[in-house]
C-alpha cells in the first residue's frame, strides 16, 4: 500500500485530496496545524501541531514518523497555503512575511528536511527512487501570465518563489529517482478565496469544488514522473486561468493538462 504525506489536510484542497488517496486505499498521513485533529480513519492518520510556517515543522513531522517507524514516503503533496489581499497603497510587510513563510519558505525547509531524513531502522532514505513531491502553487506564481492588475504581492510573489524553489529541489533530488512537480490545481471554491472576496468571481471563472480539483491532482499525479520532473503544470489545464487567453491562445487550442510557463 503506498504511503502518501499530505501537508496541510484538514480543508480545502488538502482535505479533498486525503479523501481520494484513502478511497483508493493508499495510506494517508495528513498534517494539521492543530494539536487536536480530526480523529484517525481506517487509513487516515493525522499528524498534529505541523505549522509549516514555523522552522519545528520538519523536526516535529520527522519525530513523527520515526516514532510510528514509517520509513518511507512514496507521494508527497504539501497544498497549505495562506492568502492576504494587499494593493499598491496598501502593502503589507506583515501580510508578506505570513505569505513567504507559509507559500515558499516552509515546502522548502520541510522537503529539504525529509529529503536527508534517513530512518534510523534502514539504510534507505526516506525519499528514494519512484518518490514523487508535489507542490501546489498558483498561477499568479507565473510571471508571464501577469497580464493585467497589479497588487497582492504577496501572494504572487511568494507562489513564484515556490516555483524557483521546486525547480532547485528537483535538480538536487533528480539523482536519487525522486521527481518534484509544481502545480495550479485550478480556481477553487474554498474559505481561503472566499476570505480575500474572490468568492464573487466564482461563477465567471469557473471556480470549482476541492473535491473536483483533487480528483483532477491525483489522476495527474500518477502520470506524472522523474521525465517532467521541475515542470510546472496544471492538471485541469486553461479552463480557469484568467489570463490564460490573452497570454497562451484560445483556450479551446490548449491542452489538458497544460504546462504553464514560468
Amino acid at each position: 500500500m503506498p504511503n502518501v504525506l499530505i501537508v496541510g489536510a484538514t480543508r480545502g484542497l488538502g482535505a479533498a485530496v486525503a479523501k481520494q488517496y484513502t478511497s483508493i486505499g493508499h495510506q494517508v498521513y495528513a498534517t494539521a496545524r492543530s494539536s487536536n485533529p480530526p480523529s484517525d480513519d481506517k487509513n487516515l492518520s493525522y499528524i498534529p501541531s505541523i505549522d509549516l510556517s514555523t522552522p519545528d515543522a520538519g523536526p516535529n513531522l520527522i519525530k513523527y514518523l520515526e516514532a510510528h517507524s514509517i520509513t518511507s514516503l512514496d507521494i508527497i503533496v504539501i497544498t497549505a497555503g495562506y492568502f492576504v489581499t494587499e494593493t499598491f497603497e496598501e502593502p503589507s510587510f506583515d501580510k508578506q512575511l505570513a505569505m513567504y513563510k507559509t507559500c515558499a519558505i516552509g515546502p522548502t525547509l520541510l522537503v529539504s528536511a525529509l529529503g536527508n531524513y534517513t530512518p534510523s531502522s534502514t539504510s534507505k532514505p526516506l525519499l528514494s527512487q519512484g518518490a514523487k513531491v508535489i507542490l501546489v502553487s498558483s498561477e499568479g506564481g507565473s510571471i508571464k501570465l501577469v497580464y493585467d492588475g497589479g497588487g497582492n504581492y504577496g501572494h504572487h510573489a511568494s507562489k513564484a518563489a515556490l516555483n524557483m524553489s521546486g525547480k532547485l529541489l528537483s535538480v538536487d533530488l533528480k539523482d536519487r529517482g525522486v521527481a518534484v512537480g509544481i502545480v495550479h490545481p485550478g480556481f477553487m471554491r474554498t474559505d481561503m478565496t472566499k476570505g480575500v472576496g474572490f468568492d464573487k468571481f466564482w461563477d465567471s471563472g469557473g471556480a470549482v469544488t476541492p473535491d473536483v480539483a483533487a480528483e483532477s491532482l491525483v489522476k495527474w499525479i500518477k502520470t506524472f514522473g522523474i521525465e517532467h520532473t521541475g515542470e510546472f503544470w496544471a492538471p485541469r489545464g486553461a479552463a480557469d486561468i484568467g489570463s490564460a487567453e490573452a497570454v497562451l491562445g484560445p483556450k479551446d487550442r490548449l491542452p489538458i493538462p497544460l504546462q504553464l510557463p514560468w
